[in-house]
């Protein structure tokens, strides 16, 4: 006689499976995700602001989630050093990048690197950003965004844009506004965006696209002057500056961005609570404060929405690379 279980027996054995499954290893492992140190890698030496930005975000996650989340400082090669220990890394949730928007700029700028800045990375949160600001010095005697535009389209090529170096995040912006705004700006690369500071107060250089961070305290005090922020919104820190869309500079913007990415194929749960406690962060008081000091921004744009985010500005740099025939290898 063939033996058929009962509806009862089988739902019983559903049940017995089911716990077996939610008990395996694997599951086990994610669900009392962490229950080890976790290391936290920075493409930038200690002392930045994505440094600064990691270490809050750090001693943030420890205390909430009851683990060391340690800093690993891997400075070079415009953070691909960094982005390769990450993407080389398990995907368990262990080893994370701490990043910000150069990595999208990688694929742009180098042909020859071991890793997709895409699909290499599960892209987690983003925890602060931080506007980009039109600053002019002493030597450029203009007061508004439209008396600047209109003194690059009488000379062509005479108004000098200054940034942190060729392939930059500034050079990048610097670009997207001539474009979009049918200028040509004489860029001048630096090595770093302290000097590029200096030679604006000084009057050597007349302007740039600089973070709002590198340059809060100079245009404060008066040492260089804002003339529009390249974000959907004013700054808080800056409530007097107007958008480039309010100063009549048409849709730029250039936001740039700090966040969380682990390996791709980090387990659901993993990236869940790394998300909660990202998202945590960004709305506490204390971070806040923490970043207000930095000029940036608490904001956080995370999972499928981040992922996006990540593949337009990839899209949008290697493009510009092309047409400005942009190589950093």
């Amino acid at each position: 006689m063939k033996y058929t279980p009962s509806p009862s027996l089988v739902s019983s054995l559903c049940l017995v499976a089911g716990s077996l499954l939610w008990a395996s290893p694997g599951h086990a492992q994610t669900a009392s995700y962490p229950d080890k140190p976790v290391k936290l890698v920075v493409g930038f030496a200690a002392g930045g602001p994505t440094d600064v930005v990691a270490r809050a975000f750090a001693d943030y996650a420890s205390r909430t989630l009851g683990q060391p989340f340690i800093i690993d400082n891997k400075p070079g090669a415009n953070t691909i050093i960094a982005a390769q220990a990450v993407a080389s890394a398990p995907a368990d949730g262990y080893t994370l990048l701490f990043g910000a928007t150069n990595h999208t700029m990688i694929p742009a700028l180098y042909s020859k690197v071991k890793f997709d800045a895409v699909h290499s990375f599960a892209p987690i949160c983003t925890v602060a950003t931080s506007p980009t600001v039109l600053v002019v010095g002493p030597g450029m005697p203009v007061k508004t965004l439209s008396e600047f535009m209109d003194r690059a389209r009488k000379s062509p090529g005479s108004v000098s844009a200054g940034t942190a170096g060729v392939g930059s995040s500034g050079h990048f912006a610097t670009e997207m506004f001539a474009r979009s705004a049918g200028l040509k700006l004489n860029h001048v690369p630096y090595k770093g965006a302290a000097p590029v500071v200096t030679d604006l107060m000084g009057g050597q250089l007349d302007s740039s696209f600089a973070t709002l961070g590198s340059v809060l305290q100079q245009i404060r005090t008066g040492k260089v002057n804002a003339l529009a922020v390249a974000s959907a919104r004013r700054s808080p820190l800056l409530p007097q500056v107007p958008t480039f869309v309010e100063a009549g500079g048409g849709s730029y913007s250039a936001d740039a961005w700090y966040g969380l990415l682990a390996p791709a194929g980090t387990p659901a749960p993993v990236a869940k609570a790394l998300e909660r406690v990202a998202t945590e962060f960004a709305r506490s008081e204390a971070a806040a404060e923490k970043l207000r000091g930095l000029g940036l921004d608490a904001d956080t744009t995370c999972g499928s929405a981040f992922s996006a985010q990540v593949e337009r500005e990839v899209a949008t740099y290697t493009k510009l690379a092309r047409d400005l025939d942009l190589k950093a290898e």
